[in-house]
């Protein structure tokens, strides 16, 4: 199969990524990486890690009849005015990156181990944020059965979640060795996390608080809530919900940062003490975040190996 992709705001963080996994995908080809600020440039020109990987020129124009999946890059309110001005072709599959339709039912919201069959025959798909991905994948399996109520959590964030627009807190001489909290009880993802997990645990409460990491890229949450389930019980109903999932991983050991930056993959861990279970997770927030899981989301709408592509090395240090 050759999948024909473009990509609109490819110039970005996310943009970066996709191409970053696209050029290199056995059964993809991007066919258009469209920006506005640097149309006309060479896409090495700006993501200069592609230099030999691809002769792509970044466009300002979006030729949607020639691909079979679009992939929005913009930011946060841009991509559903895209989307209203487009006339989109019949067949094209769109894969939206940004906040704008993850509570529109006329969308597929793409969390894999949650809406894999839903997504499998999707023609629109809303990627989820990750924030969300880190705090549902933490807690679906305790929400499927039925043992969750109000957590407790908090977790941390790298630059890169902030976007490549600069602003006061991205700046590296404020970034550097310094941790700070942000919007807390009120971060923008949680709408979508408590739409999931009410799905099956209507009582479910989150309270959630996040900070500002200081490093580039990946997300570490850690969420408590009270528990009747036994240390054994806990990790044979996680193992068991996610054994058919290539990338959410049980360990029994502690986890950290570095298992997970620069792949597509979530690790899960859990802890247990005087009936309050803690659940940590660990993901790269620019891959399993959100263009990992868009081009696993993508694998799955065109009946592909989901895992095609996303075979990436960690950094590990």
């Amino acid at each position: 199969m050759n999948i024909k992709a473009g990509i609109v705001g490819a110039a970005g963080y996310t943009g970066g990524e996709l191409l970053r996994l696209l050029v290199r995908h056995p059964a993809a080809k991007v066919v258009f990486a469209q920006s506005r600020s640097q149309a006309g440039k060479p896409v090495s020109a700006v993501h200069t890690d592609l230099l030999g990987e691809t002769d792509l020129f970044f466009s300002a124009e979006t030729p949607l009849e020639e691909v079979d999946v679009v992939f929005l890059c913009l930011a946060h309110g841009e991509a559903g005015k895209w989307l209203n001005v487009q006339k989109l072709p019949a067949n094209l599959k769109v894969i939206d990156l940004s906040h704008d339709h993850r509570a529109d039912a006329s969308f597929v919201y793409g969390l894999p181990e949650k809406n894999r069959e839903a997504i499998r025959n999707a023609l629109r798909l809303a990627n989820p944020g990750c924030f969300a991905t880190a705090l549902q994948l933490a807690l679906l399996p305790l929400a499927q059965a039925g043992k969750l109520a109000t957590v407790y959590a908090t977790g941390i964030t790298g630059a890169t979640g902030a976007g490549q627009s600069l602003s006061e807190t991205s700046h590296f001489p404020w970034r550097h060795a310094n941790i700070s909290a942000y919007k807390s009880l009120s971060h923008q993802h949680y709408g979508e996390v408590i739409r999931t997990l009410k799905q099956t645990a209507p009582d479910a409460e989150l309270h959630f608080v996040p900070w500002r990491g200081d490093f580039p890229r990946g997300i570490y949450v850690s969420c408590t809530t009270a528990c009747d389930l036994n240390e054994q019980e806990v990790y044979n109903l996680y193992t068991e919900f996610y054994k058919d999932h290539p990338f959410t991983h049980v360990c029994e050991t502690m986890i950290d940062l570095k298992m997970v930056v620069n792949t597509n993959k979530c690790v899960v861990h859990l802890e247990m003490a005087n009936g309050q279970l803690v659940v940590h997770a660990a993901i790269d927030n620019l891959l399993k975040g959100a263009s990992g899981q868009a081009v696993q989301n993508m694998n799955l709408m065109f009946g592909i190996n989901e895992t095609d592509g996303l075979q990436l090395k960690a950094s590990a240090f």
